[in-house]
């Protein structure tokens, strides 16, 4: 009997270090579980803000873009057209009698109280000066030719016209150049319809900045 106690003994303290060594062993492995999800969180956060940044400088660097190209766009909206002549402090009144322009075709000043219509007509004869510049005043662009100009040319630009409102256009043996635009106080000369040009002064001049009467009709006015 004396020799059971010890035994007794000697299998609790074995059982002891072992419950021990289990606990530090579990405690180890949630240490080393909580160092891995720390890392975790610290490579996430690293990722995060780096996507951030990269996200951030690409939207500046895009609306720096748009910026620029909206500046640039209107900045050449600004630029006179290459080649055109201006004429400024143009008179308005309402005349009627006949008015000597100092330019052929007529760019600006006193003019018939009656416009031509100007919604996209195409005029198969000259018209006259002082109702084609009240049309302009409202904002439009008058196209005219001479002999000169190519048949395919005038063809291409009365198709142009016609789907443009606020311009018009019809024939005028008076002038230098086979082909002239011309809005209120501005005015470009070109030999063909495919001068780049063409395009460029009817979206700059079409109801441009120049215009004086902005909005203004371009129908219920003279029609031949």
């Amino acid at each position: 009997m004396g020799s059971g106690n010890p035994k007794t003994k000697n299998t609790t303290g074995k059982n002891k270090n072992a419950n021990k060594d289990r606990t530090a062993a579990r405690r180890a492995k949630i240490e080393e579980q909580r160092r891995a999800e720390r890392a975790r969180e610290r490579r996430n956060r690293i990722i995060t803000i780096v996507a951030s940044t990269a996200i951030l400088a690409g939207l500046a660097g895009g609306g720096w873009y748009l910026i620029d190209a909206a500046n640039g766009k209107e900045q050449a909206k600004a630029a006179p057209v290459s080649g055109e002549k201006t004429w400024s402090k143009l008179t308005q009144n309402h005349v009627d009698k006949k008015v000597d322009y100092p330019m052929t075709p007529a760019a600006g000043g006193d003019h018939s109280q009656v416009w031509q219509n100007c919604n996209g007509d195409v005029y198969t004869q000259e018209i006259q000066a002082e109702n084609a510049v009240h049309s302009q005043e409202h904002g439009a662009v008058w196209i005219t030719y001479n002999g000169n100009a190519a048949q395919a040319d005038v063809k291409a630009l009365a198709e142009k016209v016609a789907k443009t409102p606020y311009t018009l256009m019809s024939p005028l043996k008076a002038q230098s150049s086979p082909i002239t635009l011309t809005a209120w106080g501005r005015q470009l000369n070109v030999k063909k319809e495919s001068d780049p040009r063409v395009a460029e002064f009817l979206d700059k001049y079409v109801q441009g900045k120049q215009t004086p009467e902005p909005g203004a009709a371009c129908t219920g006015g003279k029609s031949a």
